[in-house]
């Protein structure tokens, strides 16, 4: 069942919502200083693609002090208007009962959006 969700997913907006993610970690890259922003975001842009069957899980230190400084810094530049747009997709999606299950992955991609160092989507 999650294949199914997957392809449909990416017909109806999660291959825009990837490529949205890659688009900007390359964006990111281009600066030293935002490359470990970049490379988050790069990485996130893989996991959208299939979010279904997958769930948000915390690494070993994901709250160490550095990660905790990335994710301050995330949170203020990028990520607080990552979630926004997960939600209001979310909210849209919620209309129709076929959108539900669409609309249940951007409520999981939310936490990612806002804190992605030491998290992963698996």
């Amino acid at each position: 069942m999650s294949i199914l969700g997957n392809v449909i997913w990416l017909i109806f907006g999660g291959l825009i919502a990837a490529l949205g993610y890659m688009i900007g970690g390359l964006l990111l890259c281009i600066t030293v200083v935002g490359i470990p922003f970049g490379m988050q975001s790069i990485k996130f842009g893989f996991a959208t693609l299939a979010p279904f069957g997958k769930e948000v899980v915390e690494g070993q230190h994901a709250n160490s002090p550095l990660r905790v400084i990335f994710n301050l810094v995330w949170l203020v530049l990028f990520g607080w208007e990552i979630a926004l747009a997960h939600l209001i997709s979310a909210l849209i999606l919620t209309v129709t009962v076929v959108g539900i299950p669409f609309a249940k992955q951007h409520i999981k991609l939310i936490p990612l959006a806002l804190f992605p160092f030491g998290r992963d989507l698996r």
